[in-house]
């Protein structure tokens, strides 16, 4: 358990971050993605000692990891932290039981849309739910549903993504919704964008690509260094080849993986066609490519063959820091913009 100091945002960034911080339990509204082997129990307790907000990844691993995994990270904070599941995992219905009977403060939905009966359970938990929305009818939906917050995230953030930019989610949905908390994710690394969120309405922010580069991040250095040297171009997302193989697209810089993956798919597509195994079946050997081939790149350094999964916003990154010395700087930058947006104001 740490007891170091967190990091502090300043009065002039409380008058904006209160809600969220609120919300979260934190002192910084900051969120790191949930990221498949790389949000593991460090990162996570890291996160949440500085005082942001780590958020636990499940991926599709054993469920009697992602118990360890809690426990774990349990053993490494007292501060809160959430636990994602993805709705689109086989081991999906398994991951929520552990989260709902260890009694993990906040839960994420994420992958595909979650029943209500499912957002329910979790909120019986005494868990915070939180939802992503892509469109302002699927907002809707998981507010009916009972989501306490949403996460809005563009099509700019690295991994599984939507189809519309921040930009415009920003003005469909954050501008629209007030009745619960939104945390903007997509494209984000910098604390002014973090501050001016804020002044638009947001709670708080979520980035995942910027939190790669933290010394206490695990993934393999090789992994790193190619987010440093990479430009926001070369994070690209996948096509779907047929709409009788829907697939999620998935953002990642350009290599082997993006297409052996496209391989897959046309390999994917015969058997369907000649009826050698279903959709979900064949959905679920997309998930099973995806969780594989990232492992290799972030845990084995396996970087031509295997995911780099990142957003556009890996090509603002420089260098790898100690996560303080990043959290100080983006509230740091978030503080100044604030002052900027003050002095433009008069």
């Amino acid at each position: 358990m740490s007891a170091e100091n967190p990091v502090k945002a300043t009065e002039r960034l409380n008058r904006i971050w209160a809600r969220g911080n609120e919300f979260l339990g934190t002192e910084l509204p900051i969120m790191c993605g949930a990221m498949t082997w790389i949000s593991d129990p460090d990162l996570v307790s890291r996160m949440s000692n500085l005082g942001a907000f780590g958020v636990l990844a499940a991926g599709n691993m054993p469920p009697e990891l992602f118990l360890e995994y809690v426990h774990k990270t349990r053993e490494l904070t007292d501060r809160p932290f959430a636990g994602n599941v993805i709705t689109i995992a086989p081991n999906y219905l398994e991951h929520l039981e552990i989260l709902c009977r260890e009694k993990v403060g906040h839960i994420v939905f994420a992958g595909s849309l979650p029943r209500g009966s499912e957002v329910e359970k979790a909120k019986a938990s005494g868990a915070k739910v939180l939802c992503f929305a892509s469109t302002s009818s699927i907002a809707k939906r998981m507010i009916s549903y009972g989501a306490d917050a949403l996460i809005l995230e563009g099509s700019e953030a690295g991994g599984h993504i939507g189809h519309v930019s921040t930009m415009v989610l920003l003005q469909e949905i954050l501008f629209n919704f007030d009745e619960i908390p939104i945390f903007v994710a997509g494209g984000i690394s910098s604390g002014r964008m973090i501050a001016h969120l804020g002044l638009m309405g947001a709670a708080g922010a979520q980035m995942g690509t910027r939190f790669v580069l933290a010394e206490e991040c695990n993934a393999h250095d090789k992994f790193k260094q190619v987010f440093v040297r990479a430009r926001a171009r070369e994070a690209i997302s996948t096509p779907q080849y047929s709409a009788k193989l829907p697939v999620v697209s998935v953002r990642a810089l350009n290599n082997h993986a993006m297409d052996h993956f496209g391989e897959l798919q046309l390999e994917l597509l015969e058997k369907l066609k000649n009826d050698e195994l279903s959709r979900q079946d064949a959905q679920f050997k997309v998930e099973e490519y995806w969780v594989g081939s990232l492992r290799n790149a972030a845990v084995d350094g396996d970087v031509e063959h295997g995911s780099l999964m990142a957003g556009q916003s890996v090509g603002l990154l420089k260098k790898v820091q100690p996560l303080r010395e990043i959290l100080q700087e983006l509230v740091d930058e978030a503080d100044a913009g604030l002052a900027r947006a003050e002095g433009l104001l008069g």
